[in-house]
């Protein structure tokens, strides 16, 4: 997933700079598209996260009140699954929202585009 989307972003950031002539219109659809796959997708990847955290604090605390030393290995199996979910979930949270600024300005290029047009 983050080198689909990276590749996307790179692709769009490119076509934008590019002088080539652009429907904005469909390009803002299939954009808006993306952005609601990626939102699905950082959703999903929150919920994860949250319940690998939970599943974390809930062993930590049995672990300390327990003094359970066999709960040590599961503790730190999900510590080493919920640190790279939460680097991936940090990653998806900025590309959407780069993903959002960029529709900001395919939207503001569609707008002076059709303005063009009518006139």
């Amino acid at each position: 997933m983050r080198k689909y989307l990276t590749e996307y972003l790179r692709d769009l950031e490119a076509l934008l700079s590019s002088d080539k002539e652009i429907d904005y219109e469909e390009l803002m659809r299939s954009h808006l598209t993306m952005i609601g796959f990626m939102q699905h997708e950082r959703l999903i990847h929150f919920l994860v996260t949250i319940l690998f955290a939970l599943g974390f604090f809930i062993t930590l605390g049995i672990y300390l009140l327990g003094e359970m030393v066999m709960l040590l290995p599961l503790l730190l199996l999900i510590l080493g699954l919920l640190v790279p979910y939460i680097a991936h979930y940090y990653f998806l949270e900025n590309s959407v929202q780069k993903m959002y600024h960029l529709h900001d300005e395919i939207n503001a290029r569609r707008i002076k585009q059709k303005d063009q047009a009518a006139s």
